[in-house]
């Protein structure tokens, strides 16, 4: 029976260093695991730069189109939306020259002419909408009635940026 003391066992033999270096290469397979790891970083990042120039591209050009002039439905707000936040932050004034808009930025003033009856009424968008299917752009009260659509309810416009 053999009788270790202490530390004994730390000179007996290769250590687990000298044994790993001597099977193994030191650097083996993290090279491999390095360019791996960099081509899925590389590609990842490429992936979200084309989404996001997709999707700027594509709000910029119906930002254009409304910038040359956009003909569609307009309708306007109900009284139940009065005091309610819109979705720029500011409360709905059925009183107010505003309009609800898809894509144009918050702030943006438009001209919105009729085209039945050919009156034309300055308003700023402040709100998103209409989400009904013709519809481009939902009047304040005030907008509607200087327009006339309070009777009719929706009319044929032609909305044209000014800012």
């Amino acid at each position: 029976m053999q009788h270790y003391t202490k530390g004994d066992h730390l000179h007996s033999g290769p250590s687990m260093r000298q044994t790993a270096s001597r099977d193994v290469p030191r650097y083996a397979g993290r090279s491999t695991t390095r360019g791996a790891c960099r081509y899925l970083m590389l590609s990842a990042c490429l992936l979200m730069v084309l989404l996001l120039s997709a999707c700027t591209s594509f709000a910029s050009n119906r930002a254009e189109v409304s910038a040359v002039g956009e003909e569609g439905l307009a309708s306007y707000y109900s009284d139940r939306r009065r005091g309610r936040k819109t979705a720029s932050g500011d409360r709905y004034n059925r009183r107010a020259m505003t309009a609800a808009h898809r894509t144009l930025p918050f702030g943006t003033r438009v001209r919105v002419r009729d085209l039945e009856t050919g009156r034309e009424v300055t308003v700023r968008i402040n709100d998103r909408g209409p989400f009904v299917k013709g519809r481009i752009i939902d009047l304040s009260r005030a907008a509607a009635e200087r327009l006339g659509l309070i009777q009719r309810g929706v009319g044929r416009v032609r909305v044209t940026t000014l800012d």
